[in-house]
């Protein structure tokens, strides 16, 4: 008697780029130490560097159980031009990866029992049907990103050109908070642009899905989740179950010590703020300037993850640069900066332990880029925020982030993509989130890292949700196997 499986097995593809490859690879860790899966990770790499990286070392080794593939480049040079949005850029190249991705699935034995996409891999779903797996996009943002993005092919096109973009309304998200103008996504700005005509496409396809994975939790945002159930909130799309299985973040490597934590060791309490603008993340060269200036004259500790000024003000530059050095990072420092500092500050170039660093107990601070990843980090550690936004939904992350429901973080006046951050605000920011202890965002911090932690326990809410998915697979798996028994 042949059987297809003993365990369910889930097949992940990830996009090019960490804040995609980091979560999906946590999820699968997950599902097979906790859920007793078998697990195959698929990477779209845009070049060879990416297994080279320090920060790809970093999430090495995987468990027993749990298989990583790095799928070959894809050539796109012919199907874009100088001005292909990096994100456009990163959808082309998952459609292009479709025919490797495919193979390698004829290729098992024994196809897996599940498919989990992101969302620049949800045309991949069509392989799953293929081949009869169960099918889920994991969104690695918020839920409030999920609805905004399932929101927007029902809305009107006047509604978004028209109230929100020309006339800068905020956009309505049922049952959701309201997205403002100012962080508005970039595919709701340029609507004659492909990245608008791919964003519309994902939304459409993410409600064909068996169920859409979030990464976040029921104590961080359970206003948006109950609306992401509510049929009359947000339509048929809603019809879809919402699994809140987050916060999937890193751990920090037991034991591992580095030139960053040992200065950290000899720090006080809650005495370092941490600035790092994610792994694709650029400033300008005046901005850079202008944050030395600015963490110089706070007199505050710092740690400060520094790579080259972009020099076409492309804020997300080095997306696809992970494993490239840096070596010239000091000439766009300002003059004396690093003798004037070196007893209250450290500068790092290019990459640093992150989730080491975060979870250390002299970190009062983290002046970030509001990628979820990092996000998630820091939240788990309990650390408040100094948000800084510079592309993809960052801007909502911000947003979300300093709201008074969540309210972990504070936000320049100035927007760090279109103006000028100045020192003397930058030096008022780290002063507030450093020197004020009883801050009502560093008790919400504490706060949330408790309800983190809760959530992903065993009988937890994200634990629950993940079983939810992880029995639904159990029986898709008995299924098979009674067809191959009847056969």
């Amino acid at each position: 008697m042949q059987y297809l499986n003993t365990r369910p097995h889930a097949a992940l593809l990830a996009s090019p780029g960490l804040g995609h490859l980091i979560p999906i690879l946590e999820l699968a860790k997950r599902l097979v130490s906790s859920h007793g899966f078998q697990a195959t990770v698929f990477v779209v790499t845009t070049d060879s560097s990416l297994s080279k990286s320090p920060i790809f070392k970093e999430l090495l080794p995987v468990p027993d159980q749990l298989n990583l593939v790095l799928l070959p480049p894809v050539d796109i040079s012919n199907l874009i031009t100088p001005s292909t949005l990096i994100l456009t850029q990163l959808a082309i190249m998952m459609r292009e990866a479709l025919p490797s991705f495919r193979s390698q699935i004829l290729a098992m034995k024994i196809p897996p029992t599940a498919l989990i996409v992101d969302l620049f891999g949800t045309e991949a779903m069509s392989i799953a049907e293929d081949f009869n797996m169960l099918k889920y996009v994991f969104i690695t943002s918020t839920a409030w990103f999920l609805a905004l993005t399932m929101h927007v092919p029902t809305v009107d096109d006047g509604v978004i050109e028209d109230d929100h973009v020309k006339n800068r309304r905020p956009l309505l998200i049922p049952g959701c908070m309201s997205l403002p103008f100012e962080d508005t996504i970039e595919p709701l700005l340029l609507r004659n642009d492909p990245i608008y005509v791919e964003y519309l496409r994902m939304g459409l396809n993410i409600p064909t899905a068996d169920g859409i994975l979030v990464n976040t939790w029921q104590g961080l945002e359970s206003s948006t989740l109950l609306a992401l159930k509510d049929t009359k909130k947000l339509g048929k799309a809603n019809q879809v179950p919402v699994y809140p299985v987050g916060p999937l973040v890193r751990a920090a490597k037991p034991g591992a010590r580095s030139e960053v934590l040992c200065w950290l060791d000899e720090q006080p309490s809650e005495s370092v703020i941490y600035v790092s603008f994610g792994s694709g993340g650029t400033l300008s060269a005046k901005q850079t300037i202008e944050l030395a200036w600015g963490l110089e004259s706070s007199k505050q500790r710092f740690v400060w993850v520094i790579r080259p000024p972009t020099v076409d003000n492309d804020a997300a530059g080095a997306l696809f640069q992970t494993g490239r050095g840096c070596n010239d990072f000091l000439s766009f420092l300002p003059d004396g900066f690093l003798t004037r500092t070196s007893n209250m500050g450290l500068v790092v170039p290019q990459w640093a332990p992150q989730t080491g660093i975060l979870s250390h107990p002299s970190i009062g601070g983290f002046l970030s880029h509001c990628g979820w990843n990092s996000t998630l980090e820091s939240l788990a550690s309990g650390v408040p925020m100094i948000a800084w936004p510079l592309y993809a939904e960052q801007k909502m992350n911000a947003a979300m982030l300093t709201d008074d429901h969540i309210g972990v973080a504070i936000r320049s006046k100035a927007s760090p993509t279109e103006d000028l951050v100045t020192r003397e605000e930058i030096e008022t920011m780290v002063r507030k989130i450093i020197e004020d202890k009883g801050d009502s965002r560093r008790i919400r911090a504490k706060s949330l890292q408790s309800s983190a932690e809760k959530a992903l326990r065993k009988g937890g809410s994200s634990y629950n949700s993940l079983s939810q998915v992880a029995n639904d697979c159990e029986i898709r798996l008995r299924y098979l196997n009674s067809r191959i028994q009847g056969a």
